[in-house]
């Protein structure tokens, strides 16, 4: 859907054009966030812009996982738990996908966001994604197993089978998550029975 220039004035385009960036939001539904900021009171309108702004403020990176989190220090609440499990380290493609791992309870070790996935027709995108980080993390001794839960689908496949290559010469053991996830499905949306058998059923 393209929103004619003559149609809303420039400040509504220019917010509906903002919008169009988020993941999944194509300019229709852009321009329904927009109209139904416009019916905010002034108050509910301040409320939003000091939440964006406080979110670049005070949320950082964690220094391992790259989980977002606002606690002190570099590591965030998963990574500087004692009992978590140091020798596993799960990969996941994005922040989203960490939660419904955690509610199965299934998994005690601590996770990598890789930022993304690959696919066949964009070589650039290896750059673009936290690759050479988890080369590095995966380094560590103390890590003895990489449980590769990429999300399955297509460019999920491509860069599990990316990841597994460059991995190899680590000798490390790499798992898979097993079956039960639909191809073409996405962990952010999997129910925790069936996570939690994937967990347990990872080769």
């Amino acid at each position: 859907m393209q929103i004619s220039n003559g149609v809303y004035p420039p400040s509504v385009q220019k917010l509906i054009k903002l919008f169009s960036k988020f993941p999944t939001i194509g300019p229709r539904t852009a321009a329904r966030f927009v109209f139904y900021i416009m019916k905010l009171s002034k108050e509910e309108t301040e409320e939003i812009t000091k939440a964006i702004s406080s979110l670049k403020e005070t949320v950082k990176h964690c220094s391992f996982c790259l989980n977002p989190f606002e606690d002190e220090g570099d590591l965030c609440e998963i990574c500087k738990d004692p009992r978590r499990d140091k020798t596993l380290l799960c990969v996941i493609e994005k922040e989203t996908d960490l939660p419904p791992i955690e509610k199965t309870k299934k998994y005690p070790g601590r996770y990598f966001i890789l930022g993304g996935t690959l696919s066949k027709f964009n070589k650039e995108e290896e750059n673009s994604l936290n690759i050479q980080k988890l080369l590095e993390k995966a380094k560590n001794p103390e890590i003895q197993e990489i449980i590769l839960a990429v999300n399955p689908t297509t460019e999920g496949e491509i860069t599990t089978l990316y990841l597994e290559r460059i991995l190899k010469p680590l000798n490390k053991k790499t798992t898979r998550l097993g079956r039960g996830l639909p191809v073409g499905g996405e962990l952010e949306y999997a129910d925790e029975e069936t996570l939690g058998s994937a967990l347990e059923g990872r080769k």
